[in-house]
């Protein structure tokens, strides 16, 4: 008992509550709904908002498939093509509020799972974030595409710095949404057994640890529709499978460690955006940290939403979509805004 009240007295200080005399802030369940079951470790039960198509790739000589929706334009067509990638704890389908509104802005939009997550496959390989950026450059080949605007959230913006970096000639902008891994932790750090990392995921992750990472999220407070995400990433260490995710996803969390992007950015003379909410929880001085990204990068502008959280396509969605698709319309030859200096 003393623990649920712990947790149920985490979550009220961590999405906060009404000021008084309104209603107080919805909070999450302290325990899982009991009608959840497992998430199946290829996401077959997990609907998707459009239909799902796959691309066989090669990696370590062998032959896996990655996932990914292709959405036409709703509005009028504009001719340009964006790839959507997703942060650590998502997949594709959550980003649907992100890829209707492109959608709508007249873009093609790839979202893609990446290897190890949603409908893509689950191999036990050593990941890195060549990987995904090389199996973007191959299903842009696959369709017929010579360049599009990269598009990363969290990790995935990880994602996006390498593919700009290894593909500039493929790359029209690139978009870096609160993304991870704004420092190099190597220095000074000692190197942690893989072994030893897989046991903690396995044996440490449980509905009140997920639902604690997703918390810290929103500072602008719960809403009950984020319940959606949790119930997917909790409902893996429900199956038979999670011993195996749980290993993949120990391998992803070492990326960070071992796959540091922070050298690559002055590298990049495509134009880019830097954007996010400043009150990110997941990065110590976020506004500092994303100001040194667009600093280095060669030609790029910075948009912070003050009071704003990790995932402001969730919290801020009108705000958020307005200035990203603002910045995938403009001239990819022309420099960017420098009004952030």
């Amino acid at each position: 008992m003393l623990r649920r009240a712990a947790l149920i007295a985490f979550v009220a200080l961590a999405v906060g509550s009404g000021a008084s005399g309104q209603e107080p802030a919805p909070t999450p369940p302290a325990e899982p709904p009991p009608e959840w079951g497992a998430t199946a470790i290829d996401y077959s039960n997990v609907p998707y908002p459009w239909p799902v198509e796959y691309l066989e790739v090669e990696v370590y000589g062998d032959t896996h498939r990655m996932a990914y929706m292709d959405v036409a334009p709703a509005g009028e067509p504009n001719g340009r093509v964006v790839a959507l990638f997703h942060g650590m704890n998502f997949f594709a389908a959550p980003y649907e509020p992100t890829i209707r509104a492109l959608s709508e802005a007249g873009f093609r939009v790839l979202a893609i799972d990446r290897l190890g997550y949603g409908r893509s496959s689950k191999p036990l390989i050593h990941y890195n974030l060549h990987i995904p950026a090389k199996n973007t450059r191959r299903l842009l080949d696959a369709l017929g595409i010579d360049r599009a605007a990269i598009v990363g959230h969290s990790m995935g913006g990880m994602v996006a710095t390498r593919f700009a970096s290894t593909y500039p000639e493929r790359t029209s902008h690139v978009a870096m949404v609160n993304q991870i891994g704004l420092s190099d932790t190597r220095p000074g750090r000692e190197w942690g057994d893989p072994e030893d990392a897989y046991a903690r995921v396995r044996d440490g992750t449980t509905y009140r640890s997920v639902l604690a990472g997703h918390v810290r999220y929103y500072p602008l407070g719960w809403k009950p529709e984020y319940l959606q995400w949790v119930k997917v990433q909790y409902g893996l260490t429900l199956s038979g499978d999670w011993p195996r995710m749980a290993r993949i996803r120990a391998g992803q969390q070492a990326i960070l460690f071992e796959d540091p992007v922070v050298h690559e950015w002055p590298t990049i003379a495509t134009k880019a955006l830097v954007i996010g909410g400043e009150e990110d929880r997941l990065v110590r001085d976020f506004p500092g940290a994303a100001r040194n990204v667009a600093e280095q990068l060669q030609n790029a502008e910075l948009v912070l939403f003050p009071g704003v959280g990790h995932n402001p396509a969730a919290e801020i969605p009108d705000r958020y979509h307005a200035e990203l698709i603002r910045f995938l319309r403009s001239d990819p030859d022309a420099p960017a805004s420098q009004v952030w200096r």
